[in-house]
């Protein structure tokens, strides 16, 4: 058994054993040397709202993550490196482009099998860019490049929230502090996706569709500074319980 594949069947028997109340919710990896990597402030966000959080390893098929997602109540896509601009359509922009092509077939793989199941997603960042490219968007590959004071957004900004969508029935305000630090985000949403918030320039900060929701922005890194960030973790949790 290769060493990915036994650490794929490691986690599913932990899953399976340590089943209790609490969701399980699958956090997604990427490969540092020779570890599955992801920032602890995903796991402790998704806890700290009370639930389980799963590091998923890197997976090889859409068996493999079939069976994961089979055993999870939802996941969390996690923010990282640029999705392959191939993938709607387009060429590389820059040497500021920089993709994981190993992760992005993990990832593709893992997110497939999450909307197939129907189980909650919560995409973030990089996460979010991927699930609106798999479902038939496209992204801004460099704000600063392709967008006029587009360097803004590797700061904090205000986004404006979209009447009845799942972050105003979050929060119940009309706007949110965001830290964009992001230089790629959703440039056209993909079919059938609706936009949960903006910043004044009319960048696409968070949308939703079907049982996804994703943020362009990172509220688990938000967490510390405003505690009312909790509010989206606790409202995803109850969304897989």
């Amino acid at each position: 058994m290769t060493r990915g594949l036994l650490a794929l069947a490691l986690c599913a028997a932990f899953i399976s054993c340590g089943r209790g109340s609490a969701p399980l919710i699958g956090v997604t990896s990427f490969k540092y040397e020779a570890f599955d990597a992801v920032g602890a402030e995903y796991s402790e966000a998704i806890e700290g709202a009370g639930a389980t959080a799963v590091i998923v390893p890197l997976v090889h098929s859409g068996q493999e993550a079939a069976r994961l997602m089979d055993k999870l109540d939802g996941i969390v896509f996690t923010g990282g490196s640029d999705v392959q601009p191939a993938w709607y359509g387009e060429e590389v922009l820059d040497g500021l482009v920089q993709s994981d092509v190993i992760r992005d077939r993990s990832d593709s793989l893992l997110a497939r099998a999450a909307l197939a199941s129907g189980k909650p997603v919560l995409a973030i960042c990089r996460g979010s860019q991927l699930m609106n490219v798999l479902l038939g968007g496209t992204l801004y590959q460099d704000i600063p490049t392709q967008i006029p004071g587009g360097a803004a957004h590797t700061a904090l900004l205000k986004a404006a929230i979209e009447p009845d969508s799942f972050l105003d029935k979050v929060f119940d305000q009309d706007s949110l502090t965001i830290y964009c630090g992001h230089h790629q985000a959703v440039k056209d949403p993909a079919p059938g996706v609706k936009v949960a918030a903006r910043t004044n320039d009319g960048m696409i900060e968070a949308w939703e569709y079907g049982r996804v929701w994703g943020v362009q922005f990172h509220p688990e890194g938000l967490i510390k500074y405003l505690p009312e960030y909790g509010a989206l973790f606790r409202a995803f949790v109850q969304r897989c319980e």
